[in-house]
Formats: C-alpha cells, sequence, structure tokens
C-alpha cells in the first residue's frame, strides 16, 4: 500500500509518498546506520537532484542501498 508521510527537514514541514516496503526499509536502514529515520530522509534531501522529486529519491535510495551491499550510496 502507499501513503504519505511528513518529515521535517531543516525546519519545514514537507510531505512524500511511499509504498510500505519502501517506508519499512528506510526505517530499517536508519537503524543500520544509527541515526534517525528524518535525519536519513534530511540526507536523501541534501544529496537529490534538483529535478528529482523526494518520493522517488527515497526509492531509489533504497534500491542503491541494497545494490551496494548494505553501504550508503553515492550522490545521486
Amino acid at each position: 500500500m502507499i501513503r504519505k508521510h511528513s518529515a521535517t527537514l531543516h525546519g519545514h514541514r514537507t510531505s512524500f509518498t511511499v509504498e510500505d516496503v519502501f517506508w519499512e526499509e528506510l526505517k530499517a536502514i536508519a537503524d543500520r546506520r544509527a541515526m534517525s529515520l528524518a535525519a536519513l530522509i534530511a540526507e536523501i534531501d541534501d544529496h537529490r537532484s534538483e529535478d528529482a522529486n523526494l518520493s522517488s529519491s527515497l526509492r531509489v535510495y533504497v534500491l542503491e542501498w541494497y545494490r551496494s551491499g548494505g553501504e550508503p550510496p553515492a550522490a545521486q
């Protein structure tokens, strides 16, 4: 199921939509990296290209995380 989520990034509220499986994996990745989910989302947001939306960037991050064997992906 796809759901809308909200986060505060650098003092501003934003929302994004991701499927439950991506949301669960983002939480697991944040846990493995010993960081908060909000910090992980902010990091992904900081490194995404200007033409990429946050929802897509979150999905791509999860994919790249597993492709890289559990290492943070390079900036997108």
